[in-house]
């Protein structure tokens, strides 16, 4: 079963900037293994140019990226998921869709760089370390032996990296 492809829901409230980031992150370091998707259960209707830009700064891909509502993954026809994490305690708060697939969840809160009010460069700096904390947590998650623990011991490991 190494050959099986995970599918992947990033989730937050706006999905504008940390949903996104981890659906690019994921996708890039999952290297085929894992499909990522990110969305929102009140979309903003864009990507902050914050968060575009600290994806292009480490050249990953940000062509076709787009804030979407959560509802795109709860329909017939839906990608099925393996895993949905929420990455804002908003998010995690409310009640979400029945996802298809009966997914594993975890929370994975961050703070939301987009609500900092203040210095342009600070709004960038908090950016950038929101990256690296999804960045990290995405590679503890790769790390996991999916094929050789049973689904208990994969829900402790996946809840224990939110709490990193």
């Amino acid at each position: 079963m190494a050959d099986r492809v995970y599918t992947v829901l990033f989730l937050c409230t706006g999905n504008s900037a940390r949903s996104v980031m981890a659906e690019v992150v994921l996708n890039k370091l999952g290297k085929g293994r894992f499909r990522a998707y990110s969305a929102g259960s009140h979309p903003t209707g864009s990507v902050h140019q914050y968060a575009i830009e600290a994806l292009q700064r480490l050249k990953l891909p940000t062509e076709g990226l787009r804030s979407k509502s959560w509802d795109e993954f709860a329909v017939t026809g839906a990608p099925l998921l393996d895993f949905v994490f929420t990455v804002c305690d908003k998010a995690a708060g409310e009640t979400c869709p029945a996802w298809p697939g009966q997914p594993m969840t975890a929370h994975w809160g961050v703070e939301d760089p987009a609500g900092f009010v203040g210095p342009e460069e600070k709004k960038r700096e908090l950016f950038r370390a929101t990256f690296l904390t999804l960045s990290r947590r995405i590679e503890l998650f790769l790390c996991l032996p999916f094929e050789k623990i049973d689904k208990l011991a994969l829900q402790e490991r996946i809840t224990a990296i939110g709490r990193s």
